[in-house]
């Protein structure tokens, strides 16, 4: 290039070794300061290649539209841009052509680029993959044949075919010596990831977690994988757990990230991260993301509904309910769940009657009978039965035009609008209105005349309002004998919610058995026990009639003497005695003896000796006097109370 710097050769050379470098900016400069002599004829692979690195993916599709000749490079190239830029059918298509025309050593990666566009067909739009008639030799067909099944929701047959996938990846990497286990872990990665999304989905939240978490710690190179499961622990964690999120919640802005998802995980991405600013109480932050999202997706209901979940957090339900009505108002399409959020809401704020207005103006529910029964229970609620029955009466109108248009005018009842008129008519039963529920009990009673639950019913009506009708119709009724009952009695005697349950007979023994097979031994009652009566019982005394309530309850119950039982000594004034001192005095009494020996008296001490001297008595409260108390309490015990 320095002999000659417009080298057509050279520069095509030099830009092939920049990109083999991986420096596509470098290179894509060499072939833009050079245009004159590298042309789009020439070097249009190059130039599209470099675009496609670089992530300008809408270039690198206008450079490959440009080229005048369509080689096998760039249709392979044209491929792979059409899945980037998510138009799936193109691509399909493209892939198709290739594998039909072409026959060389690639065909395994083609195969396998075309099972990932039917795998992303099936998960992004939902679409029902066709048999491509693939044989899933590789580990890379089977993970992609698991991807499409998980779009149909088919999770236990995407379960099995992952294993298979992670069995054949051991299998081709354990055959190369250079591969370590590290290396087959982190090529594992993806596929245990998926797994994972599986028993998440399957509600197995535990077990998801933990296999998560085990590839977080494996740390990939792949920032995109990363992503995805940082996004998913979030939407275990919920509300709870926020602390970890926040540290998840990083993995998701790394740097290209936004090259390696798709639009849709990209957004289910932001709006998990709305959420979390909202239940980590950053109400700025979540305002600012869910507005963003709002002015990417106009139409998706989701930013809405954050933006009014955080207005009533913060207690601002009219301004929430005000910002929902403005969307319904703006996007009729959308209208139906966002009246639902706003009946929720009006529910919540205790205004059911401006509740069942908003449920009444989803047309496109009115006749359903979830909505039918929702706004009967809830004018029930507020007493309001006209407005319940006329909710009643619509929806069975509605059923009555719908069908007569389909069937021309021959107006046969399907079970849906049957059902309806039942339940009105035993609305209107419960709560009084006999007559209208006598119109539609015979309406019912004309569709099915064989119908004895609800000729039953009509009778039991007109008892109410014309005896003479009830009796009329009461000769439709099938007789006793006609009606063959298959009751088994004795089951239900002994079912659960019987009243009475029949005692299974004792098994008879021995002896017994021997008397009921004789003559029939008639049984002695057994005599009752007379009560044993107190001593004191006189029975020409009539018996106290309260005598079985406490004392302190009784009629003639005055209470205690306070005093009397108390002892007397120590009272009055101070160095006074009692009438009763000298009783208590020892000296006065001709009995007592004195207090020690006198000269000469020693006979009368022989005569007294069973009297202890002081010196031999024992000291008051020995053990001698507590274990005759002892005793004397135990003794009493006995005795009872």
């Amino acid at each position: 290039l320095q002999i000659n710097k417009d080298d057509v050769t050279a520069l095509q050379c030099k830009v092939v070794c920049l990109i083999q470098n991986g420096n596509f900016k470098e290179a894509l400069g060499v072939i833009n300061t050079h245009t004159k002599v590298l042309t789009s004829d020439v070097i249009a692979f190059e130039k599209a290649y470099c675009e496609y690195r670089l992530n300008r993916i809408e270039s690198a599709l206008k450079t490959i539209q440009s080229a005048s000749q369509q080689t096998d490079k760039l249709k392979e190239l044209y491929g792979q841009v059409l899945y980037r830029l998510e138009r799936y059918d193109d691509c399909l298509a493209a892939y198709r052509d290739l594998i039909r025309n072409s026959q060389d050593e690639y065909e395994e990666e083609r195969k396998t680029n075309l099972s990932a566009v039917v795998a992303a067909q099936s998960t992004w739009e939902k679409v029902v993959p066709e048999d491509l008639g693939l044989r899933e030799a590789t580990y890379e067909l089977c993970y992609n044949s698991a991807c499409a099944l998980i779009g149909q929701g088919k999770l236990n047959e995407a379960m099995k075919k992952l294993q298979k996938a992670e069995e054949l990846c051991r299998q081709s990497l354990s055959e190369d010596s250079d591969v370590t286990e590290e290396d087959i872990e982190a090529e594992l990665a993806i596929i245990h990831g998926q797994m994972a999304y599986i028993m998440q989905l399957q509600g197995r939240t535990e077990d998801a977690l933990q296999l998560y978490n085990q590839i977080i710690k494996l740390k990939p190179t792949d920032v995109g994988l990363l992503a995805v499961i940082a996004n998913n622990i979030i939407t275990i964690n919920k509300d709870q757990n926020v602390f970890d999120s926040k540290k998840k919640v990083k993995l998701t802005n790394a740097e290209g990230v936004e090259h390696k998802l798709s639009k849709k995980q990209l957004q289910a991405i932001e709006f998990n991260k709305a959420l979390l600013a909202m239940y980590t109480n950053q109400a700025d932050q979540c305002r600012k993301l869910s507005a963003s999202l709002q002015s990417q997706s106009p139409e998706h209901l989701l930013p809405v509904l954050i933006q009014a979940a955080q207005l009533c957090r913060e207690k601002q339900h009219a301004k929430a309910v005000g910002l929902l009505q403005d969307f319904a108002d703006q996007h009729p399409a959308n209208a139906a769940e966002i009246k639902l959020t706003m009946a929720q809401l009006k529910i919540a704020q205790g205004s059911v009657t401006k509740a069942c207005m908003i449920l009444r103006s989803i047309e496109e529910l009115q006749h359903k009978p979830g909505m039918v029964s929702a706004l009967v229970t809830m004018y029930s609620h507020e007493e309001d039965i006209d407005s319940a029955i006329e909710v009643f009466t619509q929806a069975i109108q509605w059923y009555q035009q719908h069908q007569a248009s389909q069937t021309r005018g021959a107006n046969p009842k399907s079970p849906v609008h049957l059902s309806l008129i039942r339940e009105a008519a035993n609305f209107k039963l419960k709560h009084g209105r006999k007559k209208e529920a006598i119109s539609d009990l015979e309406e019912l009673w004309k569709q099915n005349p064989k119908d004895v639950h609800t000729l039953a019913q009509l009778i039991s009506a007109y008892s109410l309002v014309d005896p003479e009708k009830a009796k009329v119709l009461s000769k439709h009724l099938p007789s006793s004998d006609t009606m063959s009952l298959k009751v088994d009695v004795d089951a239900l005697e002994n079912s659960h919610g019987a009243t009475y349950v029949r005692k299974k007979a004792a098994k008879l023994t021995g002896d017994n058995q021997q008397k009921e097979q004789g003559q029939g031994e008639v049984k002695k009652k057994k005599k009752k026990k007379k009560g044993k009566l107190p001593k004191n019982y006189d029975p020409k005394v009539t018996p106290d009639p309260e005598r079985w309530l406490p004392m302190r309850e009784r009629s003639y119950y005055r209470g205690r003497k306070k005093g009397k039982k108390k002892d007397q000594v120590g009272k009055g004034t101070q160095g006074s005695t009692t009438t009763g001192s000298s009783e208590l005095d020892a000296s006065r009494t001709a009995s007592s003896p004195p207090t020690s020996p006198r000269p000469g008296s020693g006979a009368a001490v022989s005569a007294t000796s069973n009297v202890i001297p002081p010196r031999h008595q024992k000291p008051a409260g020995a053990p001698a006097t507590k274990k005759k108390q002892q005793q004397k309490k135990k003794k009493g015990a006995k005795g009872g109370w």
